[in-house]
């Protein structure tokens, strides 16, 4: 029970690596808060999840849903001990065939969203709280027609290192959860919107992998539940590679 009596809010966690988390947080003792922008899925999360957990509907993009998701959350329990800004999407496209759409919503979700996440719930942290960014190995690689969500990744990485220094003195900690190729809906839709299989699409990226193959979510949760424990008391600024070696060689 390494998050015993701790409050957990993960976003984009209805799914995927947000929804693993979620599931490995409230089984640490942990009372989790998901978000997402669909309520049946949020529904069938928090079934799953089990342990009292709370789901919201709310979109990260718009600032009016997250300061009604923290109102909400301000009201139920009065704080946050760990904020796990998960929620982000990507889009496949090609220099040259970027259009405006691709590139406002990614950065949109991903980047002024991550934003004002954690802009928004920090005055619900105290001393000893944990802050988590969802990157990607894509933040410092090159990836052919991936350029943009790339990009946004890349930022998340900077604004780590720099509210580090902002968190300076307040015991609030805040580091980079960088997950490689993951069997998860999202990397399925990614799939589908290049028109490629996705078994193809994950045979790839398992032959591109020293470990010779994809992650399961729950081995990126594992990672996730480091950061928002004790255990990295000592760890502030940093990124936290979970790809099976896909960056590192």
């Amino acid at each position: 029970m390494r998050l015993k009596n701790k409050i957990a809010v993960i976003t984009g966690g209805s799914t995927g690596i947000g929804l693993a988390s979620a599931k490995r947080f409230a089984a640490e003792g942990a009372t989790v808060y998901i978000t997402g922008r669909r309520q049946a899925a949020l529904d069938a999360a928090v079934a799953e999840i089990g342990h009292g957990a709370r789901a919201i509907q709310g979109d990260v993009a718009k600032l009016d849903e997250l300061d009604r998701i923290y109102a909400t959350i301000d009201d139920e329990v009065g704080r946050i001990d760990i904020l796990f800004a998960n929620a982000g999407v990507g889009d496949v496209a090609p220099l040259g065939s970027i259009t405006p759409e691709q590139f406002d919503h990614a950065f949109g979700i991903n980047v002024r969203g991550m934003v004002f996440t954690v802009q928004k719930g920090l005055p619900l942290m105290n001393a000893g709280g944990t802050i988590i960014l969802t990157g990607s190995t894509t933040g410092i690689m090159g990836t052919p027609a991936f350029s943009v969500y790339s990009a946004t990744k890349a930022a998340i990485r900077n604004f780590a290192r720099s509210w580090a220094l902002d968190l300076k003195g307040t015991g609030i900690r805040v580091n980079v959860l960088s997950p490689g190729s993951t069997q998860t809906p999202g990397l399925e839709g990614v799939a589908s919107s290049a028109g490629v299989e996705k078994e193809a699409m994950f045979a790839a990226f398992a032959e591109q992998t020293p470990l010779g193959r994809v992650a399961d979510a729950s081995e990126i949760a594992a990672a996730a539940m480091l950061l928002a424990s004790d255990d990295s008391s000592f760890m502030t600024g940093s990124e936290v590679f979970v790809d099976g070696g896909l960056a590192q060689v």
